[in-house]
């Protein structure tokens, strides 16, 4: 069966994990690292991959920890995280297709709740950069549901949100969105859940990252 074709866009504004990268891994385990030093050795992999892409303390408050102790919490993950190397985290098939065969006049860059510097060296791992216009972390300011990272890119790259479609795996992704402004593209294959994303009427869906090209 075809999948349906996406209208070429300006700019493309990418979540990466769940979206670009399949990083649950490597996240789920710095956060298990983290909260088993404080005796929770009963939280898995299924029920942390529904909190990627979104601020971590959200993940620690759903945990029963204290407001007192998110800080603490994730100072110990920005140590242990970046201490695996993405070693467990692997590119989803078709991403890099998808990004060499984009129109070059079309301008890439990221969303998400990932700071800056840590997409930086996810894409010097997978050799991505060179694919990428820009590269927008989220940096001192609220993380997604808040549109703050896509509003930073308008001011960037310089675009109206017409311009720019967002592609994101999660509830969080379609919600920054539609704040912004920002027409919005829901990815099946990541973390999300589809009744969840179909909530937020996505205007397009992609099964599959070669879709986009």
């Amino acid at each position: 069966m075809s999948l349906p074709k996406i209208p070429r866009f300006p700019v493309y504004l990418f979540d990466v994990d769940g979206t670009l990268v399949d990083s649950a891994p490597d996240i789920c385990g710095a956060i298990q690292t983290v909260i088993q030093k404080r005796g929770r050795l009963d939280v898995t992999d299924d029920f942390l991959r529904g909190y990627i892409g979104r601020h971590l303390d959200d993940t620690f408050a759903d945990l029963g920890f204290a407001a007192s102790e998110f800080g603490t919490l994730l100072e110990e993950y920005r140590s242990v995280y970046p201490l695996r190397g993405h070693s467990c985290t692997t590119l989803y098939p078709g991403v890099v297709e998808m990004l060499a065969g984009l129109d070059r006049r079309s301008r890439k860059s990221t969303a998400t709740t990932k700071h800056t510097r840590t997409v930086m060296s996810v894409f010097e791992k997978f050799e991505l950069l060179p694919y990428f216009d820009h590269v927008q972390g989220t940096d001192g300011f609220p993380a997604k549901p808040a549109p703050d990272v896509i509003l930073k890119n308008l001011e960037v790259l310089n675009v109206k949100p017409e311009d720019c479609l967002m592609i994101g795996d999660a509830w969080t992704d379609m919600e920054a969105a539609r704040a912004a402004g920002v027409p919005v593209c829901a990815v099946t294959y990541g973390y999300g859940k589809r009744e969840d994303l179909a909530k937020y009427n996505p205007d397009f869906w992609l099964e599959d990252p070669r879709q986009l090209i």
